[in-house]
């Protein structure tokens, strides 16, 4: 049952006698604290951004927190988000799988994007190569001629089949460079970090702030960096592009959804809350320090994003020949 006071307090937003969302809180939709659902375990990339958010947007009046619901490489999460009332009671934070399991063919409880509402676009980290230390090159033309002169030697660990490392390493090493590279998958990210950092596969396509402190450490050497720029921490890192590879920027990111037919005004109130803390000096400072950009943009701006992945994806799968396990 609607709250009498919803329209009232609508009705102050709309006038300016609200000047601030994060001042304060629209309470009506909401008589329970909003909740942001994680799909993966706690300590996952999602976990950590979620968790500044319900902090910061708690700090500043509402009632947020962060609930975990992994398995099935997000899906339950995911599924259960879209099958929440669309009241702006329950988000969602979504990464680039989100999409990638629907190009796959994966057998999903919810359409991507339709079952969902756009709020955000978070953070952005970009896709790296990097090999355990033990492997005799320094940059990823070294590789490719090592791999190439010693074909179904050398493998690469991936967090699982059809994850958007997986497809990456897949256009990357086998439908560009037409290397003989052998794919080992593990169950998430951690063990395939694990796996090469002893030598156990010698390959990595992750994610920056997830390698960037085992490269430090002198765990792993950082190769090639997937984006337009190169990372400023390892300026000396060569892009693919700049290696004669175009066109195989990827990266890991970050939006919040909301449940389909969530009302547009309590769409634009939470765009508008998050918005407000993704600005904040010190929330931006310390995304930076764990190795992400955050991003500045509108609704549309993260639905044309989504569309863009989606057929992104859907295109590596059909080059590569891929199918769901």
């Amino acid at each position: 049952m609607k709250s009498p006071l919803r329209p009232l307090l609508l009705g102050l937003v709309t006038i300016g006698v609200v000047s601030s969302a994060l001042a304060q809180p629209v309470r009506a939709e909401c008589p329970q604290p909003v909740k942001i659902i994680v799909s993966y375990p706690p300590g996952s990339p999602d976990d950590v951004i979620a968790r500044i958010l319900a902090q910061k947007l708690s700090e500043a009046g509402g009632r947020f927190y962060v609930e975990n619901l992994p398995g099935a490489g997000g899906m339950i999460g995911t599924a259960a988000a879209a099958k929440a009332l669309p009241d702006g009671c329950t988000m969602v934070i979504v990464n680039q799988n989100f999409v990638v399991q629907s190009a796959i063919g994966e057998k999903l409880a919810y359409e991507v994007p339709d079952s969902f509402t756009p709020v955000i676009l978070l953070i952005a980290a970009p896709e790296t190569i990097s090999v355990n230390p033990s492997v005799p090159v320094t940059t990823i033309k070294e590789l490719v001629a090592l791999v190439k002169a010693n074909p179904g030697k050398y493998n690469y660990a991936s967090p699982g089949y059809g994850s958007s490392p997986h497809l990456a390493s897949e256009r990357l090493f086998k439908q560009t460079l037409g290397l003989d590279v052998v794919h080992v998958p593990f169950q998430g990210g951690p063990p395939a970090v694990t796996s090469t950092v002893a030598g156990h596969t010698q390959i990595l396509h992750l994610t920056l702030p997830i390698v960037a402190p085992l490269v430090r450490d002198g765990k792993l050497r950082l190769l090639a960096v997937a984006d337009k720029t190169r990372a400023a921490e390892f300026p000396g890192v060569s892009t693919l592009e700049e290696a004669g590879i175009p066109n195989h920027e990827v990266g890991f990111w970050d939006g919040i959804l909301l449940p389909k037919a969530t009302p547009d005004d309590i769409v634009e109130l939470r765009h508008r809350q998050i918005g407000e803390i993704m600005a904040l000096p010190d929330v931006r400072a310390r995304l930076a320090a764990l190795g992400y950009t955050p991003i500045d943009g509108s609704q549309s701006a993260f639905a044309v994003h989504l569309q863009t992945e989606l057929t992104k994806w859907k295109t590596i799968v059909r080059d590569g020949k891929i199918k769901p396990e």
